[in-house]
């Protein structure tokens, strides 16, 4: 059942995430790279990490792909005609649903779905207290890096978008 869970997933991840760079249309990509996002936080159910689960759906799925879009409208891109047939759209959307199906199936049925004994994960992969404890202890020095590269993305962005308005 595992392995079974894990390869739909997989693939599901892989193929979307082909889709992702290979759709002309940049709607229909953010789209599939929901579907992406929601394959891996699935991966992260598989490995008994439900925190990463959700920080994956919320963070990235949720205000990642806001963000994506909002891009995407400011661009004001030109619609662009795609050349794929109804039959492949359909089966498309059919695979999409079983695959989201089975995978909620799955995840209803029991909240781990792998053993951790069996697996090379540490115990308490994916707990709060785990993932809190390591973030500000053993990575505190990076952690504080990437929140002040952040804070000078966002400082840079306005400062550009100063110098534009003004000229």
């Amino acid at each position: 059942m595992e392995t079974a869970l894990f390869i739909l997933l997989a693939l599901g991840s892989i193929l979307s995430a082909l889709l992702v760079i290979t759709t002309p249309s940049p709607i229909a990509s953010a789209l599939y790279l929901v579907v992406t996002f929601f394959c891996i936080a699935g991966l992260y159910v598989l490995l008994a990490a439900p925190l990463l689960a959700a920080i994956q759906i919320i963070v990235y799925a949720g205000a990642v792909l806001v963000l994506v879009l909002f891009v995407i409208m400011l661009l004001n891109l030109k619609r662009i005609e795609e050349k794929i047939s109804r039959g492949w759209k359909s089966a498309g959307i059919v695979v999409t649903i079983l695959l989201l199906g089975i995978s909620f199936a799955a995840i209803a049925a029991s909240t781990a779905v792998l053993v951790l004994g069996t697996t090379g994960a540490p115990m308490g992969f994916g707990k709060v207290a785990t993932l809190g404890s390591l973030l500000f202890t053993q990575y505190l020095y990076p952690f504080e890096v990437v929140s002040v590269l952040l804070l000078l993305a966002i400082v840079g962005a306005v400062a550009i978008i100063r110098k534009q308005g003004s000229s």
